[in-house]
């Protein structure tokens, strides 16, 4: 004795209104249940501390101050000891006319090889 597709899925439906799941005949991916999960935004943001002030605030908090980051002068020291040997970072183009300038020699062919 079998029971009827209908009778089979009023019963699903029945049994999704009362322990409130979703009805899903078709078994198809609906990623309910990723979405029924608890979110994890605020308890991450909560595992990390608050961010304090840095030099760089105090600085443009007050101007007339003098401060002195350790840090940021010796990252700017390094700078100019790169630039001074000529290892440092190339100038940024301005427009792309100056892009042009340096590639606008002729490319060199290379030479034939010699018929033995």
């Amino acid at each position: 004795m079998s029971v009827s597709r209908s009778r089979v899925l009023d019963l699903m439906k029945v049994q999704c209104r009362i322990f409130s799941s979703t009805f899903n005949p078709d078994r198809t991916r609906t990623g309910n249940k990723v979405l029924r999960e608890r979110l994890r935004g605020p308890s991450i943001a909560d595992y990390y501390p608050r961010r304090v002030a840095t030099f760089k605030d105090l600085k443009n908090l007050y101007p007339d101050l003098e401060t002195w980051d350790d840090d940021e002068e010796d990252r700017l020291e390094h700078i100019s000891f790169l630039k001074a040997r000529g290892k440092g970072a190339p100038k940024k183009k301005r427009t792309g006319n100056e892009s042009k300038k340096i590639f606008s020699g002729k490319k060199k062919k290379a030479p034939a090889p010699q018929p033995s």
